[in-house]
């Protein structure tokens, strides 16, 4: 397969962490609210989305930038300890470190985009020595002013910083709203990490999907 550069998002497809942001804001929200969110809500206004998105659908209205803050700080400290509650976790997905430096070594383009904020991407660059095979400067994560996805200007604002083109561009990930994000992007490839391959139910969307870095079939080659 050739591109011209590589961005990644993180969680749930370089983390599998899904069942923790799902119980952290499971959680969180009967605080917000009063009452915890269904997994239908989870799936329809959690996934891939950024804070402020979920907290706006938690409490019914735009929250002010002071309740944002304050909140997303507070459901993220939650998260971020839950994590570290659960050590046996807290690894890259099977194959992501081999990739990464076979990346580095063909000198291919990459960054991350995540809908992560900035303390929690301080924290995996921390807890994964990222700082190995990633220009931290380069990560785009949420920032409070990027619309978060499905909206594309995660992906458009990571083409921009790499200088890469969409079209020659892949994508890994994981979520629906990722996906949607990148296809809006006009990515030309975007492989869906997901532990469940065959009851994947966004085939038509992506380029392939696998259970995780292992099953990269094809080599990766560098184009200008």
């Amino acid at each position: 397969m050739q591109v011209q550069g590589i961005i990644f998002d993180f969680n749930g497809t370089l983390f599998e962490d899904s069942k923790l942001h799902e119980q952290a804001w499971h959680d969180y929200s009967k605080i917000l609210r009063g009452t915890a969110f269904s997994d239908e809500e989870m799936h329809k206004y959690m996934f891939g989305r950024s804070n402020e998105e979920i907290i706006t659908y938690a409490i019914g209205r735009k929250p002010t930038k002071e309740e944002c803050l304050k909140w997303a700080n507070e459901k993220e400290a939650y998260y971020r300890n839950l994590v570290l509650q659960n050590s046996n976790m807290i690894h890259l997905t099977e194959g992501a470190e081999e990739f990464f430096d076979y990346v580095c070594k063909n000198n291919i383009p990459h960054t991350i985009a995540t809908g992560s904020e900035k303390t929690n991407v301080d924290f995996f660059v921390e807890t994964f020595n990222l700082k190995k095979w990633f220009d931290i400067d380069k990560i785009v994560y949420d920032d409070y002013k990027t619309p978060g996805k499905p909206n594309p200007a995660i992906y458009l604002k990571a083409l921009n910083i790499l200088g890469l083109s969409a079209e020659k561009t892949l994508v890994f990930e994981d979520s629906y709203s990722g996906i949607t994000a990148a296809n809006n992007a006009k990515i030309g490839k975007i492989i869906a990490i997901n532990e469940n391959p065959n009851n994947f139910q966004h085939k038509d969307k992506v380029y392939k999907v696998i259970k995780n870095f292992k099953e990269l079939d094809e080599e990766i080659e560098l184009i200008n």
